[in-house]
């Protein structure tokens, strides 16, 4: 049985933060064309603000998750700190009892952490947001283990659904948020949150295998 235990888990965290300071100058180019051009900064601070709490106070990945969501929610401005925020704070709350953690214990978790941002934002597949890339990852990841798949081809068929559902988002038109206003001309960009989401996705995919793997 593929499992990791929650006290190893605290370096998937380590490794979100990693992957969203080298692409915080990305992430706030691509929402430069059709947003305010802050989403890479506001992530890099939330996350690296992160980085310092957990080097005072070290936990495991619930707690680590639970640090980093009220930092995110309470530092960072724009709709995407309170919705980054709810979604860690989720995962952190679905895991925190849990000692090992399994295919079954991270499809709660990332369930939980969809039905959180939902119940925040009306935003739904096809308005160009996070949600395109989220939803589709969750759905395959889900899929993959209804059918008797291993935790490793789950995390591998949500990986690769996270990155055609932010590909997605290039040929869409926003329905949502600041860049609604632009209308047509939104289109042929991919969207920020949803490209923030897949790098996020991407780096819980790869880290949580190579923790399968030790």
């Amino acid at each position: 049985m593929e499992k990791f235990t929650n006290k190893a888990g605290s370096a998937i965290v380590d490794q979100l933060i990693l992957a969203i300071q080298e692409n915080k100058q990305y992430l706030s180019d691509i929402d430069g064309l059709i947003g305010d051009g802050d989403h890479g900064i506001n992530m890099n601070k939330g996350f690296t603000l992160c980085r310092a709490e957990l080097d005072k106070n070290p936990g495991n990945l619930s707690s680590s998750m639970n640090i980093l969501a009220k930092i995110l929610m309470m530092k960072i401005g724009g709709s995407m700190g309170p919705l980054y925020g709810k979604f860690f704070k989720a995962i952190a709350v679905a895991l925190e009892e849990e000692e090992e953690i399994g295919i079954k214990e991270m499809g709660a978790a990332l369930k939980a952490a969809v039905d959180a941002i939902a119940s925040i934002s009306s935003a739904k597949v096809g308005d160009k947001t996070l949600l395109d890339t989220l939803i589709p990852a969750l759905t395959a990841y889900e899929k993959a283990q209804a059918e008797g798949k291993s935790f490793t081809e789950a995390l591998e068929a949500m990986k690769f659904a996270a990155i055609e559902g932010c590909d997605s988002t290039l040929d869409m038109v926003a329905k949502v948020g600041r860049a609604s206003r632009l209308g047509e001309r939104s289109r042929g960009v991919p969207d920020a949150g949803a490209t923030s989401c897949r790098i996020i996705l991407e780096t819980v995919a790869d880290k949580t295998k190579e923790l399968l793997n030790n």
